[in-house]
């Protein structure tokens, strides 16, 4: 497992911890490509809880700009793409998925805590997801899910901040809780999690969630496939 990622997998829990907090965690490729494979193999290696957290003072800053300049606007998009397989990976994993958030919590990192089906984050905890102002279609039907449209739009179209709490009324969190009350809500979620047997939990998982990869990866290859990409970028970067 890559560095950027540590894995680490027991009895029936496997736990992925984001390991780059000089950046506060935000999703290089290489960490990108680390994630999908990690959640891939929990597939097939008896998983029945995933746990996602950081490492550091913040969660996941979501998309790496660092050196975004370099880029064309191809292996962008491919980078963006990659994202959206990580997320739907998550999102429709046949057991339950945990996200564990905790300081300013950015972009894509906001799309991994609405992936999980278990969504706790600390009181001062909050989020932000500016992706649109860039042109970006990332995660938008899945929040809209998660939250209602009313409340999407709401926060997507001014790319607002809004904190835990908020969050918490809404929809997008399960829980809040600070981090030395993590521990009694993990053996809470495994305990859970043993409940069904894997087939039955899978098909819960089938029957309570609308399938819409296809669109949604159609959507976002949609945006990022408009030329100017790395422009629309770093006009954002430039005025946020």
């Amino acid at each position: 497992m890559h560095d950027e990622l540590t894995r680490n997998h027991e009895g029936h829990v496997t736990r992925l911890t984001l390991n780059r907090p000089q950046k506060a965690n935000a999703l290089s490729a290489s960490l990108v490509e680390a994630l999908l494979d990690a959640v891939e193999y929990a597939y097939g290696d008896g998983t029945r809880l995933l746990i996602l957290e950081g490492v550091g003072p913040h969660f996941c800053a979501g998309f790496d700009f660092t050196d975004y300049h370099s880029a064309t606007d191809g292996e962008l998009a491919v980078r963006f793409i990659r994202i959206e397989s990580v997320l739907q990976a998550l999102y429709h994993a046949p057991f339950e998925t945990m996200a564990l958030a905790h300081g300013r919590i950015f972009g894509a990192g906001a799309d991994l805590v609405a992936s999980c089906s278990m969504r706790i984050a600390t009181p001062e905890a909050s989020f932000r997801m500016p992706g649109l102002r860039f042109g970006v279609v990332l995660g938008t039907r899945r929040l809209a899910q998660r939250i209602g449209a009313d409340h999407a739009r709401d926060i997507l179209a001014a790319s607002r901040t809004f904190g835990a709490e908020e969050a918490r009324q809404i929809g997008f969190l399960t829980g809040v809780a600070p981090q030395p009350g993590w521990a009694d809500l993990v053996k809470q979620a495994r305990a859970r999690c043993q409940l069904l047997n894997p087939a039955a939990a899978a098909a819960l998982h089938r029957q309570t969630l609308q399938d819409t990869r296809a669109d949604d990866m159609a959507a976002l290859a949609h945006s990022v496939s408009a030329p100017g990409l790395k422009e629309r970028i770093r006009q954002f970067r430039e005025h946020s």
